[in-house]
């Protein structure tokens, strides 16, 4: 609804919830929700929204609060483990772009064209429990929490984990914080390293990041990553999620209400 009022004129549209940018997928006998599909797959989604290997790609976001600015990021950390370095997000996203009564508007949709297109997998950028669990073992890897820091400290959890707590050793830098007000708008640079300074979190060095289902996750991973440019910075997208499939894996639960 939002694309038919008006959108960036020549924009497709994608449907974040409904096309391939997630799928669930199943870990110990337990269903974990939007993990990374097969590369094929996203390469098809891809090719299906006219994205050609050497397009620049900017992702433009509603911009109406952090949690939606989590689906850009997301879908932009997408594109990078796909190996296609050209993404930007529009900061704000359309409700900046609507804030400048000059900038054009178009309400047509656009078909896009197929293409082909190739992706380059990067692991790199993905961890997964056994890199969680390596990290755990021999240190020097900052875990970073990128739920909200009731989830962190084990007061609520979301219904897709099965248990209350974090990972061990985490930091918690909510990904909430990362955003004017809670809003569209992300900080710049200065204020997130005061923010991860406040937390105690380093923003150098191998890092992995994660929340319930790898939404805030990505924003946090965004915010190491591409703001802050550490670039050996990971993300667990089966995150909390996938964890607590497993009942070795050990959670901290840092305040029990119970």
């Amino acid at each position: 609804a939002g694309y038919a009022r008006g959108h960036v004129p020549g924009a497709v549209f994608t449907d974040y919830g409904k096309d391939t940018w997630r799928v669930d997928t199943e870990a110990n006998g337990r269903k974990v929700k939007g993990v990374l599909p097969p590369v094929a797959d996203v390469a098809a989604l891809f090719g299906r929204l006219g994205i050609g290997n050497g397009d620049h790609v900017v992702i433009v976001p509603n911009g109406t609060d952090a949690a939606e600015i989590g689906g850009a990021t997301r879908v932009y950390w997408t594109f990078k483990v796909m190996g296609h370095d050209q993404v930007s997000i529009l900061n704000g996203g359309m409700a900046a772009w609507l804030a400048d009564s000059t900038n054009p508007l178009e309400t047509k949709e656009n078909s896009p064209i197929p293409t082909s297109y190739t992706g380059h997998f990067r692991p790199e950028l993905l961890a997964t429990a056994d890199d969680v669990r390596a990290a755990l073992k021999s240190g020097g890897v900052s875990l970073i929490d990128s739920r909200p820091s009731d989830q962190y400290l084990g007061i609520n959890k979301s219904g897709a984990v099965l248990a209350f707590g974090t990972i061990p050793g985490a930091y918690s830098v909510p990904a909430l914080y990362s955003t004017v007000n809670g809003g569209g708008v992300l900080r710049g640079p200065d204020a997130l390293r005061r923010l991860y300074a406040m937390t105690g979190a380093p923003t150098a060095g191998r890092a992995i990041t994660f929340c319930n289902t790898g939404h805030w996750a990505s924003l946090g991973w965004f915010i190491q990553s591409e703001l802050l440019g550490d670039r050996e910075t990971a993300m667990y997208d089966g995150s909390m999620a996938d964890w607590t499939t497993d009942p070795a894996n050990p959670v901290e639960r840092k305040v029990d209400l119970d």
